[in-house]
């Protein structure tokens, strides 16, 4: 990657430093300094156990976290059960499926509560776990702001499936996406690095491997396609069940996604086209040979998504367990 390259990524991200997008008044560095102060060390020292027991649990609260911010900011509302005779609630939209681990936010939750109660949001607990599912994979340390409230509803099954990009998503569409949210180019392809993490089910590239468009098999490298046949065969009944790894690495946060991407090795589209694409090639290889700098985009990045809508002041409510709204 040419030094200049280099030189604008590293200059953004040390403005950046001193001035923050703005996105979610009301939110702040120091928000439980004086009614929970030890927040952060109950949710780390909640969740390490589960982490060393259970090295699928990051990727899960990622993903979690990613999925309820999209949908109508971080508001802690995918954790919300139906109640006696509602609407099915988010949790049930199908490009949820697979989502899990919300009992460790609930359990967090508890401690949090022994010790601050009625202090702490929901949704403030699910992005430090996610902060710290990130972190505890060897990735950075995001330092977020808090102070978010938690939703007094849950939005409907349609309005999730309407909101959450499909497997389907292209570059231009998922920059859209990112951009809404206040994210520049740098932290819209860094933010995509969450793929690191986790797995993605069969169900999801079925089209890429079987579809009428062969364009996009020949897209893969020719060994890894045939892998990807082999374990995710066509119109088996349990594609939603089967699964392959994002990248080498699964269990790491690391680079290796954007470097495994320029194999040829990506799962989904977006991770072909942004290899390619004129305005996120050279990102992606940058990224892909310098991960402090792709770990300072995704940080702001984070940041930023996780500041997206939120509600503050006297919005919404904190609750006292998760899964009600009272």
């Amino acid at each position: 990657m040419p030094s200049i390259m280099r030189f604008i990524v590293v200059g953004f991200f040390l403005f950046q430093s001193f001035r923050f997008y703005v996105n979610g008044v009301g939110l702040s560095y120091n928000f439980y300094g004086k009614t929970c102060p030890q927040v952060e060390y109950i949710v780390r020292d909640g969740l390490r156990p589960m982490f060393l027991t259970d090295p699928t649990s990051p990727a899960a609260l990622l993903r979690l976290m990613f999925h309820d911010c999209q949908v109508q900011g971080c508001d802690a509302s995918i954790l919300i059960d139906p109640g006696h005779g509602s609407e099915a609630t988010e949790m049930k939209a199908s490009k949820n499926f697979g989502i899990k681990k919300r009992e460790l936010i609930s359990m967090v939750k508890s401690m949090v509560e022994a010790q601050c109660p009625r202090q702490v949001s929901c949704a403030d607990i699910l992005v430090l776990a996610a902060r710290e599912a990130v972190a505890a994979s060897g990735g950075p340390r995001i330092n977020v702001p808090l102070g978010r409230r938690d939703s007094l509803h849950s939005p409907s099954y349609r309005l999730a499936d309407a909101l959450l990009p499909p497997a389907t998503t292209g570059v231009a569409d998922m920059l859209k996406i990112f951009a809404n949210k206040g994210m520049t180019l740098a932290e819209s392809v860094a933010i995509l690095g969450a793929h690191t993490l986790g797995i993605t089910h069969c169900s999801n590239i079925q089209n890429r491997l079987y579809g009428l468009k062969n364009g996009e098999l020949r897209a893969i490298e020719p060994t890894f396609a045939a892998f990807l046949r082999l374990t995710c065969q066509r119109g088996s009944l349990t594609s939603n069940l089967s699964f392959v790894f994002n990248d080498p690495t699964p269990f790491a946060f690391d680079n290796e996604y954007y470097a495994n991407a320029m194999r040829g090795r990506g799962l989904l589209r977006i991770d072909v086209e942004m290899v390619s694409d004129p305005k996120t090639a050279r990102l992606v290889q940058h990224f892909a040979m310098n991960r402090d700098d792709f770990f300072r985009a995704f940080s702001s990045a984070f940041v930023k998504l996780s500041r997206y809508g939120v509600l503050t002041g006297k919005q919404g409510i904190i609750r006292k367990n998760c899964y009600e709204i009272k």
